[in-house]
């Protein structure tokens, strides 16, 4: 089993969202998908990220640039940098993956926020965006607006995100195999391949 904590704000959670599904099919490893509310872990545990977004380093920031357009071009995705709105407040696009999943609906719902915040720079954070994405993959978009505002729903996304803190995660995406074997970001998907077939054998 592969446990996927992700939050469709960070772009490297894009390219890892994207390229840890043909690599668990082709082992034929399930994953299980986790929203969590990766601010909720920056204010918590990792406030580093905030004062490192206001002081970057220069030459570190044009790499980190360049590091995200070529695992792009490999991946065949476009990312925008920097999109109109950033940070972005993802919380409407995470509670609705919680929503959709048991539907079936959270994979084409996430890739297509995904692709309306990074690849055409539109703001998720707003309702009229949030519906346009349901009417792409084929959801209720009223009856989705309403639940999303539901307390219980609003809970269990809290809930994964503590569960993230208090399994050692910091940021998105954040990768468990066999239970408690963490791996973080896009680059460490090799490692998450070879922890599988590990396990395996």
């Amino acid at each position: 089993m592969i446990e996927f904590f992700f939050d469709c704000s960070s772009p490297w959670t894009y390219l890892a969202f994207h390229n840890v599904q043909p690599m668990a099919a082709g082992l034929g490893a399930p994953i299980r998908w986790r929203p969590f509310m990766v601010g909720g872990v920056f204010n918590t545990i990792n406030p580093s990220v905030y004062e490192s977004r206001k002081t970057p380093v220069p030459a570190k920031a044009r790499y980190h640039g360049k590091d995200l357009q070529d695992w792009a071009r490999l991946a065949g995705l476009q990312i925008r940098m920097p999109p109109s709105v950033f940070p972005v407040n993802s919380v409407k696009v995470m509670r609705a993956c919680l929503v959709l999943e048991p539907q079936g609906k959270l994979v084409p719902f996430a890739t297509a926020a995904f692709e309306a915040y990074w690849g055409e720079d539109r703001d998720i954070s707003r309702d009229e965006v949030v519906a346009d994405l349901c009417d792409r993959v084929g959801v209720d978009a009223p009856g989705l607006l309403a639940a999303i505002a539901e307390q219980p729903v609003k809970d269990a996304l809290k809930a994964n995100t503590e569960e993230l803190i208090a399994r050692g995660g910091f940021g998105s995406p954040t990768i468990f195999v066999g239970g408690e074997d963490m791996y973080f970001g896009n680059d460490r998907l090799e490692l998450v391949r070879a922890a599988i077939e590990r396990l395996r054998a």
